[in-house]
Order: C-alpha cells, then sequence, then structure tokens
C-alpha cells in the first residue's frame, strides 16, 4: 500500500506561504497601495513599430565596409596606433622622404599602407560582382560586355598592385 501524503503537513505549507504574502513590512504594503488607490496608469495607444527589411544594396554597402574594415586592418590600427606615414633619411642627400609601406615586417603596418591594401581587395571583390553582373541574360549585351571589361579590369588592377604591395613590402619576394 502507498504511503499517503499528510494532509496536516500539505496545509501548513499552504499557510506558510498565504502568510507569507500577508507578512509584509506595513510602510513598504502603505507604499506600494496607496498611491494607487487614487492614482490610475493612462490609457495608452501605443503603436508596435515596423520594422521593414533593408534593402539588398544596404545589406551589400555594409558587407562590403565590414570587409574594407578587416582586411584593411582597422583593429590593429585602433589598438596598436601605429603613425599614418613613415619617413627615412635618404644616405645620399640626407633629406627625410615620406615612406608609406614598413619594409621588412610583415606583422606591421602604416595606416595608409592598412587602407591603400584594404582598397585593393576590395576593388578585386568588385570586380568579382561586376564579372557575375555581366553573366545576367537578362541584360543588353552592350552592358554585358561593360560589366565585363570592368570587372576584369577591377580584378587585374587589384592583383598587380596587391604584387606590388607584396614586393614593396618583402623586398626579393616572388622574384
Amino acid at each position: 500500500m502507498a504511503p499517503r501524503a499528510d494532509s496536516q503537513s500539505a496545509g501548513a505549507v499552504a499557510a506558510a506561504d498565504a502568510s507569507s504574502q500577508f507578512s509584509m513590512d506595513p510602510v513598504f504594503h502603505i507604499l506600494k497601495v496607496v498611491p494607487y488607490s487614487f492614482l490610475r496608469p493612462p490609457r495608452l495607444r501605443l503603436k508596435i513599430p515596423s520594422v521593414s527589411l533593408p534593402s539588398a544594396i544596404t545589406v551589400f554597402s555594409l558587407v562590403l565596409l565590414t570587409y574594407f574594415m578587416v582586411v584593411s586592418g582597422f583593429v590593429y590600427d585602433v589598438i596598436v596606433e601605429p603613425p599614418g606615414i613613415g619617413s627615412t633619411q635618404d644616405p645620399a642627400t640626407g633629406a627625410v622622404r615620406p615612406v608609406v609601406f614598413l619594409p621588412g615586417r610583415v606583422n606591421g603596418q602604416y595606416i595608409i599602407e592598412g587602407l591603400s591594401s584594404g582598397f585593393m581587395f576590395v576593388l578585386g571583390g568588385i570586380g568579382i560582382v561586376l564579372l557575375d553582373l555581366a553573366l545576367d541574360k537578362n541584360r543588353a549585351r552592350s552592358v554585358k560586355v561593360s560589366y565585363a571589361i570592368a570587372g576584369i579590369s577591377s580584378v587585374v588592377i587589384a592583383y598587380v598592385m596587391t604584387t606590388l604591395f607584396i614586393r614593396i613590402k618583402i623586398p626579393g619576394y616572388l622574384r
């Protein structure tokens, strides 16, 4: 036979719960009840704001901007705070020349170096997007040819300039 629950202990627990609600501090009870006896909250007719999805070009622009900031080393620039450009002294004339690329250090950069490299990466990405747009069958032939020429030239310029940047950064690389 299963044991029965003690009805007296269950009643004591229920009475303790009920008494805990009424065993409030009287001052707290007055502060909680009295203001609402004569004050009433206003009837607000608030409309839930409707949030529409952003357009495709807005999302593309935000993704492209984020990509640019990541590949240009924005986080590095904020944390390390490197100078915008460097300078070196010409040994023959003694004149000070500005230097855009920090030579010999792969893990360091000037701000302009990061921004120019990031721009070249974004230019290459935009070229790939233009090449994709050139394959659309619903466009006129002249538009497709224009997209293809702009896309190919953007990818080639980005590749050549990035290779040049690497050769400046690391002398003797790829030779």
